[in-house]
């Protein structure tokens, strides 16, 4: 499967980013903590090249905490800085600016030995749409300093934002690749809510997501929706919807279950994390250790 896409303001993003970046010291790369892989854009990499970078996994309060760290210790070894945050909760921001700086200190030494004027060193947040990046800048910076939602495509300009006389960020609007050759990351990406779902056959991603579930959260289902004995290695699909209607008290539309509710409301209780603390990538799936 290949979903090809490409709204035009990510083009323009991208080239603005690219352009941004000669005056970029290191570059603070958010990702999922639901989706640590699936959401990490591999553009990026082509683009950063070997500026340094800050990988920071947000969201953990929505996401399974043991594979998150499973996924930063994964990052570390491959020579990145990364540290995983809560945004609902967020005491981290003197250690984001401390782990930048820290990782400049040799180049800003340089600069001052070259007799350059000293200066706030600057960072660049990017990240697929909705891993925070709003919320992420206006914590860092104490006051709303960008428009925030829970919808991907909020930020549509780029913006630089003054955190303290030594720290300045640049902020840009989420950027995703042109397509999707792996059916496995669009559905990840649906399931976090950085694609709009209407791209997926959205019964088919509700199927996925329920026997994920089943297998890695076993228990999570029975405990939202009261559903009992599932034989989910049968012929469940029918069942199962029956049943999360059932515990909604949904009426039948023309005596029969009303699918289409079904999928609404289980696709919101995954997004707010209501059936479970879900990170939908096994890290040994992909053939990595952490």
């Amino acid at each position: 499967m290949s979903i090809q896409w490409f709204p035009g303001h990510m083009a323009k993003a991208r080239r603005e980013i690219e352009e941004r970046l000669k005056i970029i010291d290191i570059v603070i790369e958010l990702v999922d903590g639901r989706a640590p892989f699936a959401s990490k854009n591999p553009m990026f990499d082509d683009m950063i090249k070997n500026k340094p970078r800050l990988i920071v996994i947000t969201k953990k309060d929505l996401a399974d905490q043991k594979r998150v760290d499973q996924w930063m210790k994964y990052y570390r070894s491959l020579g990145y800085l990364a540290i995983s945050v809560n945004l609902k909760n967020f005491n981290d921001y003197k250690t984001i600016i401390q782990l930048c700086q820290e990782a400049l200190k040799e180049k800003m030494e340089k600069e001052r030995a070259r007799g350059l004027k000293p200066r706030p060193v600057r960072a660049m947040v990017v990240g697929i749409p909705n891993v925070g990046k709003s919320t992420f800048i206006n914590r860092l910076a104490s006051r709303k300093a960008t428009i925030t939602g829970n919808r991907p495509g909020v930020t549509k300009a780029q913006q630089i934002i003054r955190v303290n006389n030594d720290f300045e960020l640049f902020d840009t609007p989420g950027v995703l690749w042109p397509k999707f050759e792996n059916e496995t990351v669009a559905r990840n990406i649906a399931l976090i809510g950085s694609i709009k779902s209407t791209i997926l056959p959205l019964d088919e991603l509700i199927i996925y997501a329920l026997e994920y579930l089943e297998k890695h959260y076993p228990g999570s289902l029975n405990d939202r929706y009261q559903m009992g004995t599932i034989d989910f290695d049968g012929d469940w699909i029918e069942e199962a919807f029956t049943k999360i209607a059932q515990s909604r008290h949904l009426k039948k539309v023309n005596g029969e279950t009303d699918y289409d509710r079904v999928i609404e409301i289980v696709l919101k209780d995954l997004l707010d994390a209501a059936i479970a603390k879900v990170t939908w990538e096994v890290i040994e799936d992909y053939g990595f250790h952490a």
